[in-house]
């Protein structure tokens, strides 16, 4: 059994982040990995993987992106980053010790792990909102004859070349593996049952984001409208692509549904150059045939599902059901927020970027337990 003030679950961006957010205000803490190193998500993504948010509004509290480091940062780069941040903060990350149970004893947290038993006073949840892949169901898909993968599992188009490939959803993975099949020689389609909102990645040269931290500050419908009719401008109709708009902006999307927009980074202009196709959800699949819900049918040798990810993680936290059920305490960061000495980092989606929040919420979080802790000494 070890006790420590604080107790991070969790070391990847938002682990880390507080990590070092906590070391600035002198708390004690001890941070466990389930995993055998840091930011272990970030090593499986696919290989063409950039981030869709620029790197001045994606540094982590009290370190910059290096000045050689492109304005959007590739996937191996972030890894890069995250590791010089570790070893310039000294962070030591007990690894290989997976959280199991959480629960209240005594006015301390206690965690159950593989490991042994961790007591804390402070415990903080940094293990984000993706955890597990959803399950990939379509009716009639054991009759496919080709490979139908979860999009975690995908990692580069060349592994597709030359075969005609589905790409089901149109989030932002989506959008950047179908660019990828057909840069890699690939036919690639787009499956999308849903109307969709699409913002571009850069409005005149300047990243999307930094126009976000302007428009924030706006009312929602107001900011909804200034964007709608930007990307009208930009895009043109959307619903002669195959697409449908959603009723809803992109500040609506984020704020009341804490759903990402697909934010182009020029899937549009391949799709409308017919380099990437789009046809509606699928009914059925039937051997190599999908059949649409607009009536089209296709033959594919692969099929690669773009669905996202069920969180896992409000099940081992043993406390009041109505609070953490499903982490709907996280829909309104003010709501309970470290109420009984909990909290939560990484598991919201803002406006401003999401590692932009990951680092806000660490400092924040850093702030109010080093303000807790004078309290008590009163």
């Amino acid at each position: 059994m070890k006790q420590t003030e604080t107790l991070i679950i969790g070391a990847s961006v938002s682990g880390l982040a507080l990590a070092a957010s906590l070391q600035k205000k002198n708390i004690q803490y001890i941070i466990i990995e389930k995993q055998s190193q840091i930011a272990s998500p970030w090593r499986h993504h696919y290989e063409r993987l950039h981030l869709h948010t620029n790197k001045r509004v994606s540094n982590l509290p009290y370190k910059k992106f290096d000045s050689t480091i492109p304005r959007y940062p590739s996937g191996k780069q972030v890894v890069a980053y995250l590791e010089d941040y570790q070893k310039e903060f000294n962070i030591n990350p007990i690894f290989n010790t997976e959280a199991t149970s959480i629960w209240k004893e005594n006015n301390y947290w206690v965690t159950d792990t593989n490991q042994g038993k961790f007591i804390s006073k402070y415990l903080i949840m940094a293990t984000g909102a993706f955890g597990k892949p959803k399950p990939v169901s379509i009716k009639g898909m054991e009759s496919f004859p080709g490979r139908i993968i979860h999009s975690c599992e995908y990692r580069s188009g060349k592994d597709f070349k030359g075969e005609k490939v589905l790409v089901v959803g149109f989030g932002n993975s989506a959008c950047e593996i179908a660019i990828d099949l057909y840069e890699q020689a690939a036919i690639p389609f787009m499956s999308v049952r849903s109307p969709v909102n699409i913002i571009p990645r850069d409005i005149a040269g300047i990243p999307i984001l930094e126009l976000s931290l302007i428009m924030s500050q706006l009312p929602t419908r107001v900011a909804d409208t200034i964007t709608t009719l930007l990307t009208r401008l930009l895009f043109g109709d959307i619903t002669k692509l195959g697409l449908t708009k959603k009723l809803y902006g992109p500040f609506e999307e984020i704020k009341k549904y804490m759903t990402i927009p697909s934010i182009d980074i020029g899937t549009v202009k391949h799709i409308r150059q017919g380099h990437i196709k789009v046809n509606g959800g699928i009914d059925h699949i039937k051997g190599n045939n999908v059949y649409f819900s607009d009536g089209k049918i296709e033959d594919f040798n692969s099929i690669i599902a773009c669905i996202g990810f069920n969180n896992e993680n409000a099940r081992i936290i043993a406390v009041d059901k109505n609070r953490f059920e499903d982490l709907k305490v996280c829909v309104d960061k003010q709501k309970n927020f470290g109420e009984d000495g909990l909290y939560f980092c990484g598991f919201w989606i803002g406006s401003t970027g999401h590692i932009r929040e990951i680092a806000g919420d660490a400092l924040k979080i850093a702030k109010d337990i080093a303000e807790k802790q004078i309290d008590s000494k009163a």
